[in-house]
């Protein structure tokens, strides 16, 4: 047994610590980033074709730091380090998925309208009658997360077909089918409402582009109506059709830790 006063103790060297303030470098793939132009590993494809600038100059090597201060150029257009914004947005329908729209039909960005300066952008696609949770943000390494095949982040979704969906159909998409890309299974499927057949619950992973629509249309069914009631852990609970809100810091906390499906 040691005894206090018998214990030796060395001088332990002083444990040295960055201090931010000391070192308010930012890697340039980082603060592209964070401007919410691109993913980071996007960022440097765009550094090493020559299309990244620093103070007038054009930067072509990786790993290159900024400061404050330093006017960071993307395609001759000037960019900032801007404020992270997350929005969940219940998704109304006839109204596309994207920033403008040449046909001038409403967007989801109309529906934001100007009421932040930060430019948001939305994370994967819904088509235009397609209804439920959106995601937007100007994060793109969470958007480069969410949407990334690899990742496969699980959504549901409430669908209404033009006529009953028969227990047999069930039975086998509930096995998989193949489709002209591919086979698909989902992760569940069963029906909506136990008094009406012609509505169905779907839990998918896959980002294939419009895998749902082409999975009822494979067994011979039209989608009357499609509305996302779940996406990587978000639900449209408390929010009406065309209504938005911000995430809480905990909602992203969950999505940047891959806490969520």
């Amino acid at each position: 047994m040691i005894q206090p006063g018998n214990r030796k103790f060395t001088k332990k060297r002083p444990v040295k610590r960055e201090d931010p303030g000391l070192n308010p470098e930012i890697r340039l793939n980082k603060y592209i980033s964070n401007a919410g132009i691109c993913s980071r590993r996007q960022a440097d494809q765009f550094i090493l074709a020559g299309l990244v600038s620093v103070n007038g100059k054009v930067v072509d090597k990786l790993g290159t730091k900024v400061l404050p201060g330093d006017k960071v150029s993307f395609n001759n257009k000037p960019i900032r380090d801007e404020k992270k914004i997350y929005i969940l947005m219940n998704k109304p329908k006839d109204c596309v998925t994207t920033v403008e729209d040449p046909g001038a039909r409403i967007t989801v960005m109309d529906i934001l309208g100007k009421k932040f300066a930060e430019r948001v952008y939305p994370v994967g696609r819904l088509d235009r009658n397609t209804t439920g949770v959106l995601l937007l943000t100007n994060d793109g390494e969470l958007t480069q997360q969410l949407t990334h095949p690899s990742y496969n982040k699980k959504k549901i979704y409430h669908i209404f077909l033009n006529r009953n969906f028969s227990h047999d159909d069930l039975i086998k998409l509930s096995k998989g089918i193949e489709l002209e890309d591919g086979f698909i299974r989902p992760d569940a499927v069963d029906y909506a409402d136990n008094t009406d057949r012609s509505q169905v619950g779907i839990e998918i992973h896959s980002g294939r582009n419009r895998i749902v629509r082409r999975i009822f249309e494979a067994l011979g069914y039209r989608i009357v109506k499609l509305d996302r009631v779940y996406f990587a852990g978000l639900t449209k609970k408390g929010l009406n059709r065309g209504q938005w809100r911000f995430l809480t810091e905990h909602e992203v906390n969950m999505l940047k830790m891959n806490a969520y499906e």
